[in-house]
């Protein structure tokens, strides 16, 4: 098992503006650590998991490596109904191309990032076209739009439009997960930057989710007048999802107690850096509807599909499904197997797509990684 421990960061910011058997239990010594291969895992549930909700997904099938070799890669996103999809590799600047074939080919480097400890290239988001990218600067963290010339097999990066900058940027703390919700606006997550406070004051962007136009304006029934941000109090979220009926959940990495799952509304306050987890409604904040200790979590990336929010966990090493009706329940998948993994996402087909972090200097990465691994759903 992985025992490497999350460090706990106080940096100054930068800028400013019968089911159950499928659960995995065991994590293993990397030493030893094998990929599940063709067979499927004969496991029993943990301790903690519960049994799955009637109609939500779960894996159901044998694994597969959609693609390996990957240099600690942070997002995917497809960019139509079959396997084809563009893969950011944080370290490297690059943004790749997973083809149809299961190979991958360079779409073209973000120019001016700037990587140490966990900036680099992170999100990626796909609009009428057009790639969003979140990377960090020197000037700090920014969002900038690229035509996205070419088709399927040829991709390339365009021009680049920057639609919002100077976002609070550190060694730790950088959000980074960009996403379109169902009302066709793009939303952001920025981190804390390592100063907690922040969070709390308005007139930052530190901890914060924004919710901009496509063109990186202040949209009209945005909560602060002339502001984009849409939800504050957050440390460091790093994963965002909608429901079919327009609920938005999302994953925030804790300090030293709890790692949360919260439902984002509005407006509302989520409590850090004076709450962190269940206990802030008392002050006027609004408490997560699940919780879990920071050894063994790390929410990263989160997808719903068809109403069960999954979400990938870097230090807890398991990929963890929630019924978005019943959301203070979970249950766990994959438990060691694959070590830390980074983001999930729907594949085609019905299938999940999760995404590994071994090569990101805090995992211990054996032959073929990092990878995107594919595994069928199926109703519980």
């Amino acid at each position: 098992m992985h025992t490497t421990a999350r460090p706990r960061c106080t940096w100054s910011a930068l800028g400013a503006a019968a089911v159950t058997a499928l659960v995995l239990t065991a994590c293993t010594d990397d030493t030893v650590r094998t990929l599940p291969g063709t067979a499927p895992a004969t496991t029993t549930p943990s301790a903690s998991a519960t049994a799955d909700a009637a109609g939500q997904l779960r894996p159901g099938g044998e694994t597969t490596d959609i693609a390996t070799g990957l240099d600690a890669p942070w997002s995917v996103v497809r960019t139509g109904d079959g396997s084809d999809a563009l893969i950011s590799e944080r370290d490297s600047a690059k943004v790749l191309e997973l083809t149809a074939a299961g190979t991958t080919r360079d779409v073209g480097t973000v120019a001016g990032v700037s990587h140490g400890g966990e900036g680099g290239l992170l999100g990626l988001a796909l609009h009428d076209g057009d790639l969003y990218v979140y990377s960090t600067a020197d000037g700090g963290n920014r969002i900038q739009r690229y035509d996205l010339t070419g088709s399927a097999g040829s991709y390339r990066l365009g021009g680049a439009t920057t639609i919002i900058d100077g976002l609070p940027a550190n060694s730790f703390h950088n959000g980074g997960r960009i996403a379109f919700g169902p009302d066709g606006m793009l939303y952001a997550s920025v981190g804390d930057a390592g100063e907690g406070t922040d969070a709390q004051d308005r007139d930052s962007l530190a901890g914060k989710i924004l919710r901009l136009t496509p063109e990186g304006g202040v949209p009209g029934g945005n909560p602060f007048p002339g502001s984009p941000v849409w939800s504050l109090g957050h440390r460091n979220v790093q994963g965002m999802g909608w429901t079919a009926d327009g609920t938005m959940f999302a994953s925030e990495f804790g300090q030293d107690t709890w790692d949360e799952l919260n439902v984002i509304e509005k407006g509302k306050d989520y409590g850090w850096p004076e709450a962190e987890g269940r206990g802030g409604t008392g002050k006027g904040f609004v408490d997560p509807v699940q919780q879990w200790a920071t050894d063994d979590a790390s929410p990263s990336g989160l997808a719903v599909i068809d109403d069960t929010v999954f979400v990938a966990n870097l230090r807890g090493e398991v990929v963890r499904a929630i019924p978005a009706d019943a959301p203070s329940t979970s249950t766990e998948y994959f438990a060691g197997d694959f070590g830390r993994i980074r983001t999930v996402l729907e594949g085609p087909e019905g299938a999940l797509w999760f995404v590994t972090n071994n090569t990101d200097g805090r995992g211990d990465p054996i032959e073929g990684d990092d990878r995107i691994v594919s595994v069928p759903l199926a109703d519980s």
